[in-house]
């Protein structure tokens, strides 16, 4: 196998070579990493969840999973649709499916209509002899309404037959595996011979996302290293469980961004586990700004500040990063539409004299803010030229203005060249 080279400047080349078409989302080949989240409303409740989608989709969710478990929920399906295109959001909608997907969608044809995508678990599809004929029906619906299909095997979900079989084998080897391999093995295999089976059932294989989830950063590394090398599907990413606040970031972010510069992965959701009363969104933006930390796409403009020592008595300059922060993020729906190309801006907030200058010069815009017994002033920096000086009280404010004048002058659609 071949991984990209430690002096290699930028990610590998996409592995990938089939091009899934989402509800007009292009995932895989030479499209662009995908964000998606999910849902923890109960489908059913068509007005809340109506709400976080669109509170997902306009945080930069390109596609949203929910919860299809129950005839309520299945048949909510078509009328989240239809509220969502009320309030002009056509975001494509994920339907999730265990153990009873096949029912579902029989007795639910506007579900299965108004879905973009169906997403089968081989582990949880059926047990025993029902298996193999339940995961057909739902590959037939599939053909049926032309949906893609993402076959999303999961180390908490494990084929237990298939597991067993592999260990059988295992104990002929010469040499046997440890556990921890043949696990894994059997999470690949789950994930692949369900595709093959598919392709064999009638669904193209240009219709079909693979997805190996574990909860262990180094574990999910090594599954998708042996995946992406047994296959040219496009696959998902993602960390399943990965837990709660800075936790679940650092090992969402720690695994994705290896496979990432390994070329590997055309879409990514970072499982999250929410804060009590937390927005849904934030594992929307740790998403976009890992894929915009690795420079593989711009979604808003990165804010650049110094963290802090002995020279910066003030928090000043920690509250102005995150109003400038909170600002371009709020603006960025308009500026999409009105100022393309501003999500590449970067922009400096520092705290004194020692890096905030150069780090000032580096940025599209900074500023840096005055550090202990420096004279009360904050240069702004151009595109590398100092411009002016603010000084006050209204520092913030001036800031603001000189940001949102600067993306009106560079960045404005049909402005002259």
């Amino acid at each position: 196998m071949t991984h990209s080279s430690p002096h290699q400047f930028g990610p590998a080349p996409r592995r990938s070579t089939r091009q899934v078409s989402i509800g007009g989302i292009q995932v895989g080949g030479s499209a662009p990493v995908v964000v998606q989240s999910m849902t923890n409303t109960d489908t059913a409740d068509v007005a809340s969840t109506t709400k976080q989608v669109a509170e997902l989709w306009r945080a930069g969710s390109e596609l949203v999973r929910i919860t299809v478990n129950n005839a309520e929920s299945a048949a909510a399906v078509p009328r989240i649709v239809d509220k969502l295109a009320m309030m002009g959001i056509a975001v494509p909608l994920i339907g999730d499916f265990h153990y009873n997907g096949h029912t579902l969608l029989a007795n639910e044809p506007a579900c299965a209509e108004a879905l973009a995508k169906y997403r089968i678990n081989p582990g949880n599809v059926g047990f025993g002899k029902k298996r193999d004929t339940q995961f057909a029906q739902l590959i037939e619906f599939a053909i049926q309404y032309s949906k893609p299909v993402r076959i999303g095997a999961n180390w908490g979900s494990l084929d237990q037959s298939l597991a067993a079989m592999l260990m059988d084998e295992n104990a002929l080897r010469a040499e046997p595996w440890d556990a921890g391999r043949v696990m894994r093995e059997a999470l690949i295999r789950s994930a692949l011979d369900s595709a093959h089976r598919a392709v064999e059932i009638g669904l193209p294989a240009d219709r079909i996302v693979l997805s190996a989830k574990v909860s262990g950063v180094q574990e999910l590394v090594a599954v998708y290293r042996d995946l992406a090398t047994r296959s040219d599907f496009a696959l998902h990413l993602g960390l399943t469980e990965a837990g709660i606040g800075s936790k679940g970031i650092v090992a969402s972010s720690a695994a994705l961004a290896v496979l990432m510069q390994e070329g590997i992965g055309d879409t990514i959701r970072i499982s999250l586990t929410p804060e009590p009363g937390a927005s849904r969104t934030q594992e929307v933006i740790v998403a976009q700004e890992l894929l915009q930390t690795m420079g593989l796409r711009a979604f808003t403009p990165m804010v650049t500040a110094c963290p802090g020592c002995g020279r910066t008595t003030s928090e000043f300059f920690q509250e102005l990063a995150g109003v400038v922060q909170n600002h371009v993020r709020a603006k960025m729906p308009e500026w999409k539409i009105s100022h393309p190309g501003a999500e590449n801006m970067t922009l400096a907030v520092m705290g004194c004299i020692v890096n905030g200058p150069g780090e000032s010069r580096h940025a599209n815009i900074g500023i840096s803010l005055p550090g202990t017994g420096e004279t009360p002033a904050a240069p702004v920096f151009v595109d590398g030229e100092k411009t002016v000086t603010l000084r006050g009280d209204n520092i913030a404010h001036e800031f603001v203005a000189l940001i949102d004048e600067y993306v009106d002058r560079r960045y404005r659609a049909g402005r002259p060249d």
